[in-house]
């Protein structure tokens, strides 16, 4: 199967992949793109909502429509790294007597990982789980373990309980591709919610891609090609975030203390192939690049006292950047 092909299958198989989220999932079609996408770049996503909004089900029929193993991590204080990567235990051979050291696969060996209010737990392990996002590998007692093909971590925060949490530095964030914020649903979709949960039905997912799909549909986005004025663009774009670059907005100079760095220009070019394979086109266009400039930048973005004091947050700004260029 060559690319163009490939493209026609992968559109055709994204819509398939709406049709049987949404036999579950009522509504956030917006968040279900950007976690394709994001999957399909070989990013991670950071997804912030109140309780309650169906984030875990989400993920999980996700990974069941995908056929992906799906593993699951509750983030509580007292986590340990070796929680998450796995641990080594010693075990007896029954026959001989011999004692030796075999390594236990913790959650992180799966495809998809949520990453349950990552900010609830201590930097140590945090870390432990951003190295593996980083290296796609484990390494414990000097062996490195390669995790599984393909990788994608979702990481949930909870906006409202700041008590107790340790808020992940700005080093961070920045190796999420997207920071999604998940909305109340509207009233209609509410009924709906409330109309299906309640009820006995429960449907039955297809399978639609597996795992070895995913990866080739993987590396097809790499191999997208794009014209040169789509990625000055989203570079513009970015180098307009820092107050130090000459030539930055004057607003920019006030309300931001920290612009984004060179990653938030591959993640641009990156969503954007993938946005427009998505929807069966072969090269991406500028609309792509700010279609995604929102859950790209707003996690990079670091407001100013003087932001802060006149009530604008980064999405107004990162809003504003886009309007005008």
């Amino acid at each position: 199967m060559n690319d163009v092909e490939a493209v026609g299958k992968l559109s055709k198989a994204y819509s398939d992949i709406r049709a049987e989220i949404a036999k579950i999932i009522v509504g956030q079609d917006q968040v279900i793109e950007h976690l394709l996408v994001s999957l399909l770049s070989r990013g991670h996503c950071l997804l912030i909502g109140v309780p309650g909004l169906a984030k875990t089900l989400l993920i999980k029929t996700l990974a069941e429509a995908l056929d992906l193993k799906f593993s699951r991590i509750q983030f509580t204080p007292d986590l340990m790294p070796s929680d998450i990567t796995g641990t080594e235990i010693i075990e007896e051979n029954v026959a001989t007597g011999q004692k030796s050291f075999k390594f236990v696969h913790g959650p992180v060996f799966a495809n998809i990982l949520l990453a349950d209010e990552i900010n609830r737990t201590p930097p140590k392990t945090q870390a432990a789980l951003l190295e593996a996002m980083q290296e796609h590998h484990v390494t414990a007692a000097g062996q490195t373990y390669m995790l599984q093909e393909p990788f994608f971590v979702l990481a949930t925060q909870n906006p409202i309980e700041q008590e107790g949490t340790y808020p992940l530095p700005e080093a961070q964030l920045d190796r999420f591709m997207f920071n999604l914020w998940l909305e109340y649903p509207s009233f209609d979709e509410e009924v709906a919610i409330v109309k299906s949960t309640t009820s006995p039905y429960k449907p039955d997912l297809k399978r639609i891609l597996s795992a070895k799909e995913i990866s080739a549909f993987q590396d097809l986005v790499r191999r997208v090609p794009v014209a040169d004025n789509v990625i000055q663009y989203a570079v513009t774009l970015v180098n307009r975030t820092r107050p130090s670059v000459p030539g930055s907005p004057s607003y920019i100079k006030s309300w931001i203390r920290w612009g984004a760095g060179p990653r938030a220009s591959q993640y641009l070019i990156l969503g954007a192939k993938t946005r427009a394979i998505l929807s069966g086109r072969h090269t991406p266009d500028i609309n792509d690049v700010k279609a995604l400039a929102a859950p790209v930048l707003r996690h990079r973005l670091v407001t100013s006292f003087n932001a802060e004091a006149e009530g604008v947050s980064a999405i107004q700004i990162i809003e504003r950047l886009v309007t005008e260029s």
